[in-house]
């Protein structure tokens, strides 16, 4: 086996990849963490306008998880996309979530909209992706039971996360 493997998942504004870059840093781990919003950005098109873009053209997320593995597959690293849990070979499946509201002031705080804005957006891409990984992979990423651990980003801050992980992988 290449070396570990932490694959963390969440919804937009959960804080996967705040998590991931303090937990890499403490493990000395790479992280792995292309979004859709870089693509989109690559692309010079608005996020929901590119999710619609991958709703109607499979190969987009065919190539972009064929990368994610790529990435992943040296090991040591830390995982930190929607579909990573379910499409890396993980050692440990980390589940963060947060409320709503939390979640929308950081997508809104971070992408500059308002946090109405933000909860319309988060709304519609959950349920767009959803849609899209049952369609594709035969994923329900509203069925988080296969997950190690599964962490509340609304009421532990990432540093208070990372340390658990850290404890709990040493344990095992």
């Amino acid at each position: 086996m290449n070396g570990m493997k932490i694959a963390i998942a969440g919804f937009a504004g959960s804080g996967k990849t705040t998590l991931g870059v303090i937990l890499a840093e403490k493990l000395g781990y790479s992280l792995v963490s292309p979004t859709f919003k870089d693509l989109a950005k690559k692309e010079g098109i608005p996020l929901m306008e590119f999710q619609k873009k991958a709703e109607k053209d499979s190969s987009i997320d065919l190539k972009f998880d064929k990368l994610l593995k790529e990435q992943a597959s040296q090991g040591n690293c830390v995982v930190t996309t929607w579909l990573g849990p379910w499409v890396v070979d993980a050692d440990w499946r980390i589940w963060l979530f947060a409320p709503l509201d939390i979640r929308a002031k950081r997508v809104a705080e971070r992408d500059g909209i308002s946090v109405e804005q933000a909860v319309s957006q988060i709304k519609k891409r959950e349920e767009q992706n959803r849609s899209r990984y049952l369609k594709l992979y035969n994923i329900d990423i509203f069925d988080t039971s296969g997950f190690d651990v599964s962490l509340n980003s609304g009421r532990f801050t990432p540093e208070q996360m990372a340390d658990f992980i850290v404890r709990i992988i040493e344990k095992r």
